[in-house]
């Protein structure tokens, strides 16, 4: 007896369910897993500059905090660009760039064999992502400029006083979390939602943020003090939330959320 032919229906289910089954089989999309926190290198070398880190940025407000609250444009300007230098080298010897996660090393060439031309791994070039995470932090501190005229700095006068203050909070808050997580859409969601993993970075940006709305409640007591004139409280609370968010985010609060 001929052997029959399928007909297009057998065809067709056997097809729905030989995709069904390998859909089953499939591992969960990795979009839908929650985003790890970001975790500190684990070189020596790392090690050192995470501790010398916080201590260089105390130091340098300390030293720098009479000429902040008697001309606080000028201590600020003047400060900028050691803040920039530590924090650049806190990133790069301590924070892995964004993308150097899904980098594969180079294979090594065997004996005899020609090295291919072109580069000698798919990680990503630190110079570039440095250079493009402080540009990002510099259009940041124009964003933040303005929230912080929402939330009461004066809008007419005292401009560069605030956007100097700015300056400050994006370099320590947003400019690790530039240099990390670049301009995921997915991974800036959850830092603006709240809902992002705690880390060195975050507990950055958090503890810098809650250091800055603490930093105003002393502006509007009345004690007469010449520290309480914009933005010296707030620069200050800044900078001990940042290092206490950082602190914070690498230790005991690593990898929790909100909620």
């Amino acid at each position: 007896m001929p052997a029959l032919d399928p007909t297009p229906t057998a065809i067709s289910s056997a097809a729905a369910a030989h995709k069904a089954s390998n859909k089953a089989g499939e591992p969960k999309d990795s979009k839908d897993a929650p985003t790890p926190p970001v975790q500190i290198l684990a070189s020596p070398q790392a090690q050192v500059v995470r501790h010398l880190q916080p201590a260089l940025l105390v130091s340098l407000l300390l030293a720098r905090f009479r000429a902040l609250v008697a001309d606080p444009v000028s201590a600020l300007s003047s400060a900028l660009p050691l803040v920039v230098a530590v924090q650049v080298t806190y990133a790069v010897v301590c924070l892995p760039a964004v993308g150097s996660q899904n980098a594969r090393p180079a294979k090594k060439a065997r004996p005899g064999e020609k090295r291919k031309a072109g580069p000698e791994s798919t990680g990503p070039n630190i110079a570039v992502t440095t250079l493009v995470a402080l540009i990002l932090s510099a259009i940041a501190s124009l964003a933040l400029h303005l929230i912080l005229v929402l939330f009461g700095a004066p809008f007419l006068t005292h401009v560069e006083h605030t956007f100097l203050c700015s300056a400050h909070l994006s370099l320590l808050g947003l400019f690790p979390l530039f240099y990390t997580r670049g301009v995921s859409s997915s991974d800036w969601h959850e830092i603006l939602s709240a809902s992002a993993p705690f880390d060195e970075a975050f507990g950055g940006l958090v503890g810098a943020c809650v250091g800055a709305w603490l930093g105003a409640v002393p502006i509007p007591l009345d004690w007469d003090r010449e520290w309480q004139k914009w933005p010296v409280t707030i620069v200050c609370g800044v900078y001990a939330g940042y290092l206490v968010g950082k602190v914070l985010g690498g230790t005991l609060a690593f990898s929790k959320r909100f909620s």
